[in-house]
Order: C-alpha cells, then structure tokens, then sequence
C-alpha cells in the first residue's frame, strides 16, 4: 500500500553567493523547507516549500511554511493513499487556507512518490514533455552597475545566460534608469535585459520608469506597482510598447483569470509555489495560454528539489515565449542534490529519472540543516 505513512519538515539555511539586492530586503542566505513524505510501501517523496527574503516578500515564512505543514497538513492527510494526489490536494485546501508555499511543498513530494512508484517523470504524469531543454534568466542583483556588467559578460562568455533580469525600485528612479541604461548599453543586442520593481513604484512613477525603460531598450518589467493595482497595471500594459509581466498579482487560478479578463498584463509569471502546486500552475498556464498571455517561468529562488519540480512541469508548456528563470540553485554557495541540475548553452535541462529525476544529499541536507545547527552552537556554548 502507499498510504501516506511519514512526514518531516527541516528547514536548511544555505549561505548565497553574494548579496542579493531587492527593493525590499538584501539576501545574503536562503532558507528552505525540505519535506520528505515516506509512504507505506517504503518509497518516499521529497518537496520543497521557499519563500523571498524572509516575509519581505509575501505573508508566508520558512517558520509559517514549517509550521503549517507539521500542525495542519501533515496530521490531516497520513494515512491517505498516497497515490490520489487530487484527494490529498483537495482535502489540504479544504483545511488549510492561504499558505500556497506550504502546500506546494506537500504537492510536490506527493508528485515526486507517485512518479517514483510508477518509474516515470513529473512531467509525464502532466502528459509529457515537450521540451527538454528552455532558456534560463540570470538575475543581477548586486546594486552595482560595473559589477553587474562584468558578471554578466562572465555568463555571456561561459554560454550560461544570455538573459538578464535586474532587480531595481530600492533607488530613486532616476538612479534606477541610469543603472538599468549603462547595462544595456554595455551589453548591446547580445542580451535580453529585464527589469523587476518588486511592486517598489506608485503609479505616477511607474508612468515616468516605463517610458524611460522603453527608451533604453529594455524588453519587459516584473510588476512595477502594487499587486492589488490591477486596473492600474492595465492602464500601464496598454500605454506602453515595453511588455509587463504580473508576477505578485498572481497567487493562483482565481487571480490569474481576473487579470487575464481585465487584460492586466502582458506576460504572467507562473511560479509553482505562488499558485499553490504544480496542478494549479498548470491551471495558472491554461489561462495564459487561452487568453493569449505570454508566459514565464518564475522562481521562489528555490534550492534543487523546487527548481525541479518547476522545470518538470514547464517542459510540459507549449508555449514558453519568455523562457524561465529558474536560476535557484546557481545563487546558492552549495548545491543539495547528489547530481546538480545542468545549466548549459543558456539554458537548463530538464532531469531525468522518475519523479522529479533528482536525489537530495543526506550530507548536505545535515550540514544546512538549522536545528542541527542550532544543537551544535549549543554544544559549543556550554
């Protein structure tokens, strides 16, 4: 039987390789929420629930992920059979309003057993790829114009990102647009350059950021104002040549079908742990697709395991116009998968194998693990 027999949580604190500027928070470490699901047929299945910037970014935390999944969904749904995933998944958002990344968490490990049982992919079980290999976005967010420049010739020259996202809105506009400029400008046609303002504008600056992006040749801004602006961000949309993408506007199917109807936007960002799992992802992508809505491929800034999962179901997507930027695991100073996620030819492969085709290293997992941690500076202390 695979009845749902186990689950553990463990937060892992994984140190970034430089600081991650945003408009809210600088990021210096990543937390992820690892769970493991152990079946009664001995297989097991691993998911990943990740948040931005402790709750800089949105309402959920690593704490509140943990919490909710070890209090809530885990006692709700042991002994279920862990192969109706519909069921569990339905059941949990019965129980459990809000929390999308905690319940992302708990879907993926449920998609990863199944997958795992059965020898097939992720993707498979969502009909299949369609690709294995799709472009991969590199997000630079160090603050500084030279920096950002030579890190970005380095990925040029290295064949890993063409592609580049910066993260502005911390600065005055005008600071904004001069950085955002001198990187186009050194960068030329030789690369895709994108902003994200984290919702950082008001709408009159918003006004004043796009024309100016729009001049410097910029070919697409992350959600320049405040996600429950919808009408606003549509005024935008449509004022301007230069795409706009909704990314925190969207938290699942509901949203995604009104900004879609409200013509809100140009692009969606889809992130899996945003819509509350892989199956509602797949819902989020439906509606762009039907409404003729590019899409793109977002991220938590997940570790291996939620990198996965996301780049299992995009291979699926027909129509993938602004690649991903499932970058996760290249910003963090350690790697938690015993086979790393290829990054190649500016793009990212999907893995292979059943489930979500990757393995998590019991030793990596134990030497980020935070309560491991925390018992050995108590140790030491004493």
């Amino acid at each position: 039987m695979s009845k749902i027999d186990h689950i553990e949580t463990t937060i892992l604190d994984i140190p970034t390789i430089r600081g991650h500027v945003l408009s809210m928070t600088t990021m210096t470490v990543q937390s992820v929420v690892l769970v493991r699901i152990r079946f009664g047929d001995g297989s097991e299945g691993w998911g990943e629930g990740t948040a931005i910037g402790g709750m800089s970014y949105g309402p959920e935390s690593p704490e509140s992920i943990r919490l909710a999944i070890d209090a809530y969904i885990a006692p709700a749904i042991t002994g279920m059979e862990g192969d109706d995933v519909n069921a569990v998944t339905h059941k949990v958002e019965r129980l459990v309003r809000g929390n999308p990344i905690a319940r992302c968490a708990v879907e993926t490990a449920l998609w990863d057993g199944l997958g795992r049982r059965l020898g097939v992919s992720v993707a498979q079980l969502f009909g299949g790829p369609v690709r294995e290999t799709m472009p991969v976005a590199w997000t630079l967010a160090s603050g500084n114009s030279e920096t950002d420049i030579a890190e970005a010739r380095e990925m040029i020259a290295a064949r890993r990102h063409n592609i580049f996202k910066l993260k502005i809105g911390k600065r005055a506009l005008r600071d904004d647009l001069a950085h955002v400029g001198a990187i186009k400008s050194a960068l030329g046609d030789g690369a895709s350059i994108r902003v994200d303002v984290n919702q950082a504008w008001n709408v009159t600056e918003a006004r004043h950021g796009l024309r100016g992006l729009q001049e410097i040749g910029v070919d697409l801004v992350e959600q320049p104002i405040a996600a429950r602006f919808h009408k606003a961000l549509g005024h935008l949309t449509d004022a301007y040549e230069i795409a706009v993408m909704a990314d925190e506007a969207l938290q699942g199917p509901e949203d995604a079908m009104r900004v879609a109807a409200e013509r809100s936007a140009d692009v969606f960002a889809v992130k899996i742990a945003q819509s509350g799992g892989l199956r509602r992802a797949a819902e989020v992508v439906a509606i762009a697709q039907s409404a003729g809505i590019g899409i793109y491929g977002g991220t938590m800034l997940e570790a291996g395991i939620g990198t996965a999962a996301a780049v299992q179901l995009f291979s699926t997507v027909e129509r993938l116009g602004w690649g991903t930027e499932l970058f996760g695991p290249l910003l963090m100073k350690d790697e938690i998968l015993t086979t790393p996620i290829e990054y190649r030819d500016f793009s990212l492969v999907r893995p292979q194998g059943p489930g979500l085709g990757v393995v998590p290293d019991p030793e990596k997992i134990a030497r980020y693990d935070r309560d491991a941690g925390r018992v050995l500076r108590s140790v030491a202390g004493e």
